[in-house]
């Protein structure tokens, strides 16, 4: 049964996971270099949570709520077409941002005060507001697939919370550097960052608000399964090429393997 309780512990550990934009957006004024390695192995954790969790936790639970209501065979056809639909949702929001707008799209700080520069004056307004409006697109169905976890199973939605925080500080980076060169005040560009990461929220209350009057076992299975599929996506396509970018290979590596570990161990302790 899902209590207001319930639903008010998944509505924070989404704002928790949106609002760590702000973190990225502190660290880009405060950090004179970019931090490569430290980069690569959160990046690669968070990867490792993501995928694991996916494929072995919410997966499983999407596959056993579609077979319990529509039998073997059309449950595991609906389960595959639920995620892997979620990757193409994920994919055509990726494809339809320009490139230096998409905020999943991290560059190094030293490198964005460059290219920012390089810019023209006129357009940096418009570069500030479209990269607030592209993460904002991003994180809608991150919001809504933390919440939608945390109300399914607690533990599960921190650890999804706590694995789009990490992949969330780069992105505050990312969108903090242009708002800034935008507006020309620090001040602003931190605050439009960190309001940024609302998306989050928002995106799960509007989720929320649309699909609860419809959640029963068939709604519920296929969006977990959509869940897995952009996660998985979010962490092929975007988290370990970036730190790929970085130079820091092995240590994303390390990172996504003890992403993994600490995932597994984590839910073998709390079942």
């Amino acid at each position: 049964m899902i209590t207001t309780e319930i639903i008010i512990q998944a509505f924070l550990l989404t704002l928790f996971a949106g609002l760590s934009t702000g973190i990225g957006s502190a660290l880009a004024f405060f950090t004179k270099k970019t931090n490569t390695r430290f980069l690569s192995v959160s990046l690669g954790f968070s990867a490792g949570v993501m995928i694991y969790v996916s494929m072995v936790e919410i997966f499983s639970k999407a596959q056993d709520a579609l077979v319990g209501v529509h039998g073997e065979k059309m449950g595991n056809w609906y389960t595959i077409a639920g995620f892997f639909g979620g990757i193409l949702l994920i994919a055509i929001i990726d494809k339809l941002i320009p490139e230096f707008d998409n905020p999943h799209e991290v560059h190094k700080i030293e490198n964005l005060e460059t290219e920012v520069e390089a810019a023209k004056r006129k357009k940096l307004l418009k570069m500030g507001v479209l990269s607030a409006v592209a993460i904002a697109i991003h994180n809608f169905p991150e919001g809504l697939a933390t919440f939608t976890a945390a109300i399914s199973d607690p533990k599960l939605g921190v650890a999804i919370a706590v694995a789009i925080a990490i992949h969330n500080i780069p992105e505050g980076i990312a969108v903090s550097i242009p708002l800034y060169y935008a507006t020309g005040s620090k001040k602003k560009a931190f605050f439009y960052s960190f309001l940024s990461g609302l998306a989050e929220p928002v995106g799960a209350i509007i989720g929320f608000l649309i699909l609860m009057p419809y959640l029963n076992d068939t709604v519920f299975g296929l969006l977990f399964a959509s869940v897995a599929g952009i996660m998985v996506f979010i962490s092929l396509d975007e988290l370990l090429p970036t730190a790929r970018e970085y130079g820091e290979t092995h240590s994303a590596i390390y990172g996504l393997v003890a992403g993994m570990m600490v995932m597994a161990i984590s839910l073998i302790l709390f079942m």
